[in-house]
């Protein structure tokens, strides 16, 4: 099967969210996928994130994460992802909010300035202040975070034209199911 980084793999709206959702199916154990465990994906991230990324014109062209420093980063993931989608669940993220303050200092002090994970600690401390945090939301069809830019605040998707596709279909076949139904 062959992967590239798409414009639809950077729907969440913020570059520490877009990481966040590099892990495909993330509660589904069986057909869970890593992007970052592939060869050459996390390499290639940050050329797509360029390209791609909402806060691409604040980052600009990013290094890839150096070697060494890959594990810590790979924490940082899913710390950004445990501690957002507790906020957006409206449980009590306090204690998250503190694993991820620490984890967010672990990667600074050993990031390089233009790199992925500095860019990543970045965008997490922006989300972490956003002034509206409502706006962000766990995608109803794939489960990834993203920021809901609507004006009424009632987007559903993290990208229309696949997730809400998919939903839509699949809504539309059940009720042709049903009206055929004996």
């Amino acid at each position: 099967m062959t992967f590239s980084w798409t414009p639809h793999r950077f729907s969440g709206g913020a570059l520490a969210l877009d990481v966040a959702n590099s892990v495909i199916l993330r509660h589904d154990d069986e057909r869970r996928i890593d992007r970052f465990e592939a060869t050459g994906h996390m390499e290639s991230f940050p050329k797509a994130a360029a390209n791609f990324c909402a806060e691409r014109a604040l980052f600009g062209n990013i290094l890839p994460v150096q070697r060494e420093n890959r594990a810590e980063f790979i924490a940082l993931r899913e710390t950004i992802d445990r501690y957002f989608r507790a906020r957006v669940l409206g449980e009590d993220a306090d204690a998250l909010l503190a694993d991820l303050l620490t984890a967010l200092a672990r990667v600074l002090r050993h990031a390089q300035a233009d790199s992925l994970d500095a860019a990543t600690v970045h965008s997490a401390l922006r989300l972490i202040a956003m002034p509206d945090p409502e706006r962000m939301k766990i995608c109803r069809n794939c489960g990834w975070l993203f920021i809901d830019r609507s004006k009424n605040k009632s987007r559903a998707w993290c990208d229309m034209a696949v997730c809400g596709n998919r939903a839509k279909a699949s809504r539309h076949y059940r009720r042709k199911k049903e009206e055929t139904a004996p």
